[in-house]
């Protein structure tokens, strides 16, 4: 197992890490906040949430299984090399638990507050299912062979899939709506500062074994990077360009009362005061 060549670049690779763990963690909150303040879902999409749980539970599978496992281990380093590093930190692990816990509260939230009519749509319903069927086929094939890392090459799939499929249902029904309110902006701001400090700490691991399997070897994290930016920019584009909130109509002005006026001829005049 390669060690860093590099002490200052190892500091800024834990320093980034934990910096897109706090951003992407901290991120779930604005979301949940914005529901118990309006005591209503109205705007969230429900798609996101459901797709989005069984992303984060896929990823969750993926780094605690490379981070943790030996057997796991010894398989990545037979194909990639004895000499790399598990594109696996412990912020990546601790980040994935945190977000499943906070996904499936925000479906809990779902479940108690005001949702307008709106419901998971059956598209969303038979993905998750077909992914999660999938998902366990794999699991009794990789059994009888042994094949674990391959096992993860597959639920890394299907984060990634979860990934490009989960911002879709969101982007579409602010589109239709012509408007984000009901979706925290403050969510994709954090999500987007993640994202960045991730793939640049990817990159500041890279740079210190002078190789590029980092990426290539944890392709999923790499697309959910790229991916996540992309989706992120789209959506503070329809925030603050496309869709921005408009402002309430000022108040008509009500009649202020009249007090007489004693003008110099003796008679009564009105004015407003």
């Amino acid at each position: 197992m390669a060690h860093w060549n590099s002490a200052p670049l190892q500091i800024v690779y834990q320093v980034l890490g934990w910096t897109a763990f706090a951003s992407w963690s901290v991120s779930f909150y604005p979301q949940v906040i914005l529901n118990f303040r309006r005591k209503s879902v109205v705007g969230l999409n429900f798609d996101f949430v459901v797709l989005n749980l069984t992303k984060h539970s896929t990823y969750l599978i993926y780094n605690a299984s490379l981070y943790f496992s030996k057997a796991v281990q010894t398989q990545y380093f037979r194909k990639y090399g004895f000499g790399q590093m598990i594109p696996v930190a412990v912020n990546d692990v601790a980040f994935s638990i945190h977000a499943v816990l906070l996904t499936a509260f925000t479906l809990f939230q779902i479940g108690i507050y005001e949702r307008g009519g709106q419901k998971v749509s059956r598209i969303s319903i038979l993905i998750v299912t077909v992914a999660w069927l999938a998902a366990a086929i794999c699991f009794f094939i990789a059994l009888s062979h042994h094949s674990w890392l391959w096992l993860l090459s597959v639920f890394n799939a299907i984060q990634v899939s979860m990934t490009v499929i989960k911002y879709t249902p969101q982007a579409v029904m602010n589109f239709r709506r012509k408007s984000t309110d009901g979706f925290s902006i403050g969510n994709i701001i954090l999500d987007l500062a993640g994202g960045l400090a991730n793939y640049a700490q990817m990159a500041t691991q890279s740079v210190d074994q002078h190789t590029w399997v980092n990426f290539y070897g944890n392709i999923g994290k790499t697309l959910l990077s790229l991916i996540s930016v992309a989706f992120d920019l789209l959506f503070i584009i329809q925030h603050y360009v496309l869709y921005p909130a408009r402002k309430q109509p000022d108040a008509p002005r009500v009649n202020q009362p009249q007090t007489p006026l004693i003008v110099p001829d003796g008679t009564k005049a009105s004015e407003n005061v």
